[in-house]
């Protein structure tokens, strides 16, 4: 627990078989997560066999897709507070710690992987993938007047069990834009968010979306059209005054 809340971590796997059980121990290390679920999204044969080596517990999600992943995830836990992360050695474990300070304010708090000094040698974020995570995130703060943002495509992220429930009820993406879906929806529902820098390593293996030049310059051409239409549906979205602040 966490000050007297219960905390999860979801961790979506699909090609993460050689990481996996080291980023479950590292977060059960912690001494204050009191479930961890992997979701596995037609993971590379022999994941199930890492996760069965550690105290996690483990579904199948065959809707392909990290959207589709992280929707049962959420759907699957029942904690005050939500940790969501991938599991292939980018994100240090230890640093939900340094997320989970700021959960007495805020009810959706996000990492940054843009912060220059955090960035460890080898990582894959180069000056594209930095500076354009941060101009997309620009045109967040502009088009919703949002507090200080600088990464759009981090994935390590705690939320409380209300904003999960309100983020889930509405969202309809299950593939890599997902991420981007969660914070927009929080942003349009007016949570309270706070971006904090987190470590980011080289990943363990290759991304099937991040490794390809092309597939990153589709990602980020899909992000941006949601930033557009999710600026032009927000107005429509029905507000609950017990989660609007």
């Amino acid at each position: 627990m966490w000050k007297g809340q219960t905390v999860s971590v979801v961790l979506p796997t699909y090609n993460e078989k050689d990481s996996i059980a080291a980023t479950i121990r590292g977060f059960a290390e912690l001494g204050v997560v009191d479930d961890i679920l992997v979701v596995n999204n037609n993971a590379a044969e022999g994941t199930s066999q890492e996760v069965a080596t550690t105290t996690a517990r483990e579904v199948v999600e065959t809707r392909q897709g990290y959207g589709a992943a992280i929707r049962r995830g959420l759907s699957e836990v029942d904690t005050d507070l939500v940790c969501v992360c991938e599991p292939d050695g980018t994100f240090n474990p230890e640093d939900l710690l340094k997320l989970l300070s700021f959960t007495s304010e805020c009810d959706f708090v996000v990492g940054s992987r843009t912060v220059s000094n955090f960035i460890w040698d080898g990582a894959n974020m180069g000056w594209f993938l930095q500076w354009g995570n941060w101009a997309v995130a620009k045109m967040i703060e502009v088009l919703f007047n949002t507090s200080y943002l600088s990464d759009v495509g981090c994935t390590f992220r705690v939320v409380s069990r209300e904003r999960a429930a309100d983020i889930l009820q509405r969202s309809t993406l299950d593939g890599s834009a997902y991420g981007l879906e969660m914070l927009m929806l929080a942003v349009i529902r007016h949570a309270k968010i706070v971006q904090i820098p987190v470590n980011y390593h080289p990943r363990v293996g290759e991304s099937s979306v991040t490794g390809d030049f092309g597939k990153t310059i589709s990602l980020g051409l899909e992000m941006m059209r949601l930033i557009l239409k999710m600026r032009l549906r927000s107005t429509t979205l029905i507000r609950d005054p017990r989660l609007v602040r």
